[in-house]
């Protein structure tokens, strides 16, 4: 009598066998389902049409992998990040018209206490026509005909 041999699916070793088997037939599927896969346009533009280094691509990819990993594990700081970036952003304009109008209201303070006769005018109303000059008024060539 001759033993065949038979897959006894109470055989544990047998079993895992074939697992393993399915295991190794299934990723030798993907490795060629990868291979077949086309290279990004971005790949196929840079470094194929116009022949930049292949050390330059593995830098990029480097780059690439460590910024997914520092985004998947800095969410929040980044966030923070971006919230003061966009604030400052956001009130950078009226920041600036401010510190424009007090540099104009200086200039013109000295420009009305250097070129006008103040005998009168105590210094809240210089302030007051330097900054009425600032926002388009005419009362700084009225202090002349005043004093005239």
């Amino acid at each position: 009598m001759s033993k065949k041999e038979t897959t006894n699916p109470n055989n544990p070793k047998e079993v895992r066998n074939q697992i393993y088997e399915a295991k190794k037939m299934n990723t030798s599927e993907n490795l060629k389902k990868k291979k077949d896969k086309n290279l990004p346009w971005w790949v196929e533009l840079l470094f194929v049409q116009i022949g930049l280094p292949d050390k330059l691509l593995i830098k990029i990819l480097k780059a690439k992998k460590t910024s997914k990993e520092f985004i998947k594990n800095d969410k929040k700081s980044i966030i923070i990040f971006l919230f003061a970036i966009i604030t400052l952003a956001y009130f950078y304009p009226v920041i600036k018209h401010a510190k424009n109008k007090l540099d104009c209201e200086a200039i013109a303070t000295n420009y009305i206490i250097k070129n006008k006769n103040l005998t009168g005018i105590s210094n809240r109303e210089i302030k007051m026509i330097s900054t009425n000059f600032c926002y388009g008024g005419e009362e700084i060539y009225e202090i002349e005909n005043l004093k005239n």
